[in-house]
């Protein structure tokens, strides 16, 4: 607990709330979240009451999801219809979608009708849609008002609104039209219409994109805020940059997990060690394992039926593990820099990209196959002495692996592609166990091939 966390305890212990109002009134909403996610829930609750009214949504909506329930809970229902009704659209849209239906049922009857119809329009989009992370606080003009009427209603608008940066220009049918910023509002003539100044046929998103692709949009187009339309074009939201960046740090943690072998099969929310259940969080990373396993148990069973061999060449088995591991290493990194360049947009899963990324793969994996496999050869010859039969086994091997794991790495991820699989949940967890799995199979047929006659004397 930081200082100032413990300070505002000492103040709640004492029932004096000036300091704490005064702690935190020149703190950004972040900070005071940060401070105030440290503290019991009750305490927290109290805290959050404290604020001014103004900023009490706001650093609602900057607590973890968790602790945004918590709190729910322990808030009394008037208190937190309040803070609700402050917060912005689409958060409290979230935060409702996150309680039990008794809590649900329980806090729409305290808020105003028009928040009510809203919550359950932006609750209504599917999860993972942009309709499930838009918000309804946007600024709208129409393309008839002059520039001064313009200015006059963004800035009654502006207390209201998410942004007033982008103003978007709609019919009386709310059909989007353009697009305006505020900038060349300002430069404007203030006699010209917002139809002369507009940008027509803006980027937009539909309700139901995936979310993913409408922060991909948002960074393609460098815009503040993605209009969403309806398959009819009419306006009903707006995705911001600042969603956009939520997007992108969850899917860096969804890759964390998917390159962990802990992300679920059938899609659904991440796992997350505060809020996922126990079953939940045992159920998918067992599955994994208990796959991964499998590929395990056959790998091992066929090493153990090369017995012979490894009896009358017992330094082969000191190689094993080197030389399976090269492979998957290898192809994790040519999945790396595959699975990198689809989420930049730079391939696509045809065949014209598939070619190019052998070509470019190829020649380095052959490359590096033969200078780690002379490095192999080199450093065992003089850790362990060994032959130049087994040498050229050695060095063939790992030569071999290296360049197989490059190259099934940097496909792995177009055949997820393909079949409609996150590259990451693919290409990761399998990737190593297949390269163990054929590392032990060109080993030994290599130690058969120019060994064998150690076995035919035998």
């Amino acid at each position: 607990m930081t200082a100032l966390a413990t300070a505002l305890t000492t103040w709640l212990d004492a029932g004096d709330v000036h300091p704490i109002r005064e702690a935190l009134r020149t703190t950004h909403p972040a900070d005071t979240a940060r401070e105030i996610g440290t503290l019991p829930v009750d305490q927290a609750a109290k805290v959050l009451t404290v604020l001014p009214p103004d900023r009490q949504g706001v650093v609602l909506g900057y607590l973890d999801a968790p602790f945004q329930v918590a709190l729910a809970r322990a808030l009394p229902r008037p208190e937190l219809a309040r803070i609700v009704s402050s917060m912005r659209h689409d958060e409290r849209a979230d935060l409702w979608k996150m309680l039990d239906p008794a809590a649900r049922e329980a806090l729409m009857p305290a808020l105003a009708q028009a928040e009510r119809d809203d919550i359950r329009r932006l609750a209504a989009y599917p999860e993972g849609t942009a309709g499930a992370i838009m918000t309804s606080d946007y600024a709208t003009l129409r393309p008839e008002e002059t520039i001064r009427e313009a200015i006059a209603h963004l800035r009654a608008e502006a207390p209201d609104a998410e942004t007033i940066y982008t103003a978007y220009v709609i019919d009386d049918d709310r059909f989007l039209k353009g697009v305006v910023s505020l900038r060349d509002l300002i430069l404007a003539d203030e006699g010209s219409r917002i139809r002369d100044i507009m940008q027509a046929d803006p980027a937009r998103a539909r309700a139901d994109d995936l979310k993913d692709a409408v922060a991909e949009k948002i960074a393609a187009y460098d815009v503040l805020a993605l209009p969403v339309v309806t398959e009819g074009n009419r306006l009903v939201g707006i995705v911001t940059v600042d969603d956009a960046f939520d997007i992108a740090r969850q899917e860096r943690g969804r890759r964390l997990v998917q390159f962990g072998a802990a992300a679920p099969l059938a899609g659904g929310p991440d796992l997350d060690l505060r809020s996922s259940s126990f079953g939940r969080i045992f159920r998918v990373r067992a599955f994994w394992l208990i796959l991964l396993t499998a590929f395990g148990v056959v790998t091992s069973t066929f090493v153990a039926a090369q017995e012979k061999m490894l009896s009358e060449v017992i330094i082969l088995a000191a190689f094993i593990a080197p030389i399976v591991d090269m492979g998957g290493n290898t192809g994790s990194q040519s999945a790396s820099l595959v699975i990198r360049g689809m989420a930049l947009g730079q391939f696509a899963p045809t065949w014209r990209d598939i070619w190019f990324v052998i070509r470019r793969e190829l020649p380095v994996a052959l490359t590096l196959g033969v200078v780690i496999a002379a490095i192999e050869v080199v450093l065992a010859w003089f850790s362990k002495g060994i032959g130049w039969n087994i040498m050229l086994v050695v060095g063939l091997a790992m030569a071999s692996c290296t360049v197989l794991g490059a190259l099934i790495g940097a496909l792995l991820p177009f055949a997820a592609k393909r079949i409609g699989t996150d590259p990451a949940t693919l290409s990761s967890p399998l990737l190593t166990s297949i390269m163990d799995l054929l590392g032990v199979i060109i080993y030994f047929a290599l130690a058969y091939l120019f060994l064998g006659d150690l076995l035919t004397a035998s």
